[in-house]
């Protein structure tokens, strides 16, 4: 209960402001994504409760569906969307090159990346990699959770050949024989391993960076308000997630257009929503993950991303909006 009036109560800080302040200041619409690798903004987009809660102030929400990281931080970085979810390790890389954004909430920490092989692979270890065709996204956490992987034991991406396409076609390729392995992704990754014997030959949740709710800096700063009522809006849908994980499953099947066992897969098994609030824990694990960014030369020689995390990971933003009860 405590929970609930404190969620309330900050997403109703705005409104306590004069109707004419809140008038001049306040943003025509609300421009924000929704992703299947994000249940709980499925769950938001559904339920329409932030349509409900910016109606009577005459602000739109409009939703855009992101297919990967990779999408979702594009469209940030061209002002198509305010408020975007991607991996954490994908939202340093893309602020490390010039992504102007800040990550107020964590939406989950979830395992939705591994190395996948088809069936009957002859492929058993990461060292068995060398030289083949390996499906990931470029910019997302399954390519920076491949490279990852390879250097576990020697290996660099100009071992292998990649081949980038975006998720769902890196599913297409394995199962149809034209790559050798694939960095997946959920729902898509669960689906392949439940209806085509897909198997996982490596799995690391620690190279599973969280899942960031990313805000383009100008917006944070023009319209706090508003993105406080959407960090409520999404701690409204996270906890519905908690208490109805069958149901939330189900939207995520309707939405995905997966099976019932491979979104209750994902959600159930893979899908951790216990902490939303940005802290030291978020930020040292990007700190430990950020040398991949630099030894692959995905951003510039001498960039210190030490500084870009610390700038990247807003751990008081949501502070007080997200305390515990």
């Amino acid at each position: 209960m405590k929970r609930r009036q404190l969620l309330s109560a900050a997403a109703g800080s705005a409104l306590a402001l004069p109707a004419v302040l809140r008038a001049a200041d306040a943003p025509k619409e609300v421009r924000l994504d929704y992703a299947y690798y994000s249940p709980t903004s499925l769950v938001l987009r559904r339920f329409g409760w932030l349509e409900e809660d910016f109606k009577k102030d005459g602000i739109a929400v409009k939703w855009t569906l992101s297919a990967g990281s990779n999408r979702a931080l594009e469209y940030l970085n061209s002002n198509s969307v305010d408020i975007a979810s991607s991996a954490g390790l994908a939202a340093l890389l893309s602020k490390a090159n010039g992504n102007p954004i800040k990550t107020p909430y964590i939406f989950s920490r979830p395992e939705w990346t591994a190395l996948v092989v088809p069936k009957n692979s002859p492929i058993k270890t990461l060292r068995d990699l060398k030289g083949k065709k390996i499906a990931a996204t470029k910019g997302t956490d399954p390519y920076l959770f491949l490279l990852r992987a390879l250097h576990t034991v020697g290996l660099k991406r100009s071992d292998i050949e990649h081949v980038p396409l975006q998720h769902a076609d890196g599913r297409a390729a394995l199962e149809q024989g034209r790559v050798d392995a694939w960095a997946g992704l959920d729902p898509l990754m669960a689906a392949s391993e439940l209806e085509s014997g897909a198997r996982l030959i490596y799995r690391n949740v620690a190279f599973n960076t969280y899942g960031f709710l990313n805000v383009r800096e100008d917006f944070l700063s023009k319209h706090p308000a508003e993105v406080r009522r959407v960090i409520a809006g999404y701690e409204r849908a996270r906890q519905w997630v908690l208490s109805n994980q069958s149901q939330a499953a189900q939207i995520l099947s309707e939405e995905a257009k997966v099976s019932l066992p491979v979104a209750l897969l994902q959600i159930k098994a893979r899908t951790d929503l216990s902490n939303p609030v940005p802290s030291s824990e978020h930020v040292k694990a990007l700190q430990s993950a950020s040398p991949i960014l630099l030894d692959e030369q995905l951003v510039k020689p001498g960039t210190d991303l030490n500084r870009i995390v610390t700038e990247l990971v807003d751990t008081q933003f949501s502070r007080n909006l997200l305390a515990k009860a």
